[in-house]
């Protein structure tokens, strides 16, 4: 719901850093790599009883999640580059529910119903994308991706809200992963109504 907004205000910043970035060799998909290696040092430190700290390594990963496709719209896009940016995305959002399991045994069915909810949500995006891309329909409403990318309620940056939420608040993991776990099922649901009306 708020990623149109976001990429307005981050992308031009985003696009100078990964010019400089691309003019030193790096590659697109080494930045998506370091991200995926901050958040999972990240979700370790969480996991270690550091959530706060741990903010530090899950920020600069979402900074590297935005720069890989910055740096590779300075360089070139590539088909491997966007499965190896979606790949590294859902690691990433298994990694930090999975942490505060970690954290606390007694997050151990909140942790699950959110991780189900990301599953099933993860699963009407790429199935959207996929008849999307078979259908010949495009959008650059989030940036220019790889694959489409449908709107819904709950889309990246709000994920990142909740992350840092649960971090902030981590005694509130179970409440807040069950609220937000059912309005994952609430953006499925409507993707997969959205679906049934575009793809009959």
């Amino acid at each position: 719901m708020l990623d149109r907004t976001a990429r307005q205000l981050i992308d031009p910043p985003l696009n100078r850093l990964g010019r400089a970035l691309a003019a030193r060799g790096w590659t697109a998909n080494t930045v998506t790599l370091l991200g995926l290696a901050l958040g999972l040092i990240a979700a370790a430190m969480i996991a270690f009883g550091a959530p706060l700290l741990a903010l530090i390594p899950l920020l600069a990963s979402r900074l590297a999640d935005g720069l890989d496709g910055a740096v590779a719209r300075a360089t070139r896009n590539t088909d491997f580059g966007g499965y190896l940016d979606i790949a590294c995305d859902f690691a990433f959002y298994a990694a930090i529910p999975l942490s505060f399991v970690f954290l606390n045994d007694a997050n151990g069915l909140a942790g699950a119903f959110l991780l189900a909810s990301f599953y099933i949500n993860g699963t009407s995006f790429l199935g959207y994308a996929i008849l999307a891309e078979k259908r010949g329909i495009t959008t650059q409403a989030q940036g220019i991706k790889s694959l489409y990318y449908s709107n819904g309620l709950l889309e990246g940056t709000e994920t990142i809200v909740f992350f840092v939420l649960l971090c902030l608040f981590p005694a509130a993991f179970a409440p807040l992963s069950w609220v937000f776990g059912a309005l994952c099922l609430v953006t499925a649901t409507l993707r997969i109504y959205g679906a049934s009306k575009l793809f009959t």
